[in-house]
């Protein structure tokens, strides 16, 4: 098989009549996603979880199997007994976080730019199994898509030859930062074409996912870089894959561009509705806090645990600055009224975990059914 040559954006073989429908609607759902997010006090506390899933997410479309409640015990408490793959895993999660964070620092200073995608690759892939395929680099050699053992002959993708990424990627950035008839075809493509590139070694999914709220904040489709798409593509995994290979292997990209608009349209649902019920369950957690513990530090508690809704004591007091005597009564009450439950209780000297199981609920579970 040979290597794929990418088409040159912007693209000519757009069918934007077929994708009208689908385009106002992917806009207006987006549109409205926005609106709840603008009505968050602090997106970037109550949505902290909904961000962590979305990592999870991204990396079980890659083979992952760590959850959302194994990372959040993993950071609470780093002594607790994991498997080795499963430490793995939970360090590639991480990572995606950390590289998402930087990513946003970064947008205040400079552009989207193939750079400053080098810098959140180096980041994904630090201390994980993709250490040993040059982190930050785009890559110097031909690779391809196929089960393990299987030749370049028999592949089920062989991306561009290593002579014609750069160029390909130069195109990409001078594309991203051209005015294109709808903004969220133009973020289709793009997603689309970086991984058709695939200019790095390892990690061009997560990547190509990363940038996906990335870009919508940067083209100002939304307030906050949050919007969370691989649980659509994981669910969708199969179809979405076959998209991609329909483009390398026939040109088709009017598959892709509806299948990604009705990514967006599902998401936005599956979005507002999780955010909703997150920002339901902290004015109810505004009105019962307060209630319990009868202190003036209750916004403060309610912000932590929101933040971190798996924790030991210690840390609570640490990110929460409240004084150490208030803050261990205040979750001993918040235990006894059943906010709050212990998740391993204290062991010698290792002290007890503790878990708000109702945010980690609406986090994983909600799932919205289609009704185009």
């Amino acid at each position: 098989m040979e290597p794929y040559i990418p088409d040159t954006l912007p693209l000519n073989n757009i069918d934007w009549t077929a994708h009208v429908s689908l385009i106002g609607k992917a806009n207006a759902a987006l549109a409205r996603y926005d609106g709840i997010l603008q009505g968050i006090v602090n997106p970037e506390i109550l949505l902290s979880p909904l961000t962590t899933q979305e990592a999870v997410l991204s990396s079980r479309i890659e083979g992952t199997q760590a959850s959302l409640e194994d990372v959040l015990q993993y950071e609470a408490d780093s002594n607790i007994t994991i498997i080795p793959e499963k430490q793995a895993d939970i360090q590639e999660i991480i990572n995606y976080r950390i590289a998402m964070k930087a990513a946003v620092d970064d947008l205040q200073k400079r552009p989207l730019c193939i750079n400053m995608i080098r810098d959140l690759h180096r980041i994904l892939l630090t201390s994980t199994r993709g250490r040993d395929k040059e982190p930050g680099e785009i890559r110097r050699i031909q690779n391809y898509i196929a089960p393990p053992g299987t030749p370049i002959e028999r592949a089920t993708f062989v991306p561009p030859s290593p002579l014609d990424v750069m160029d390909a990627l130069s195109n990409w950035e001078a594309y991203f930062h051209s005015e294109e008839k709808d903004t969220l075809v133009q973020l289709s493509i793009l997603k689309a074409q970086f991984e058709l590139i695939h200019p790095f070694r390892d990690g061009n999914g997560r990547i190509g996912r990363m940038l996906v709220p990335l870009i919508l904040y940067r083209k100002k489709m939304i307030s906050y870089p949050m919007f969370y798409i691989s649980a659509y593509l994981e669910r969708n995994r199969d179809e979405y894959y076959k998209c991609l290979l329909a483009i390398s292997h026939d040109g088709n990209w009017n598959e892709w561009i509806s299948f990604f608009l009705r990514a967006i349209v599902e998401q936005a649902k599956e979005n507002i509705l999780k955010a909703t019920n997150i920002m339901g369950l902290y004015d109810d957690m505004k009105q019962k806090v307060p209630e319990i513990t009868r202190s003036k530090y209750s916004i403060q508690a309610i912000d932590a645990i929101f933040s971190r809704p798996i924790f030991r004591a210690v840390d609570f007091v640490g990110y929460s600055e409240i004084p150490r005597r208030s803050a261990q009564r205040m979750i001993l009450e918040l235990q006894n009224a059943g906010v709050l439950e212990v998740l391993h209780e204290q062991r010698g000297r290792r002290p007890a975990v503790y878990v708000f199981s109702q945010l980690i609920a609406i986090s994983e579970g909600v799932e919205v059914v289609s009704h185009l």
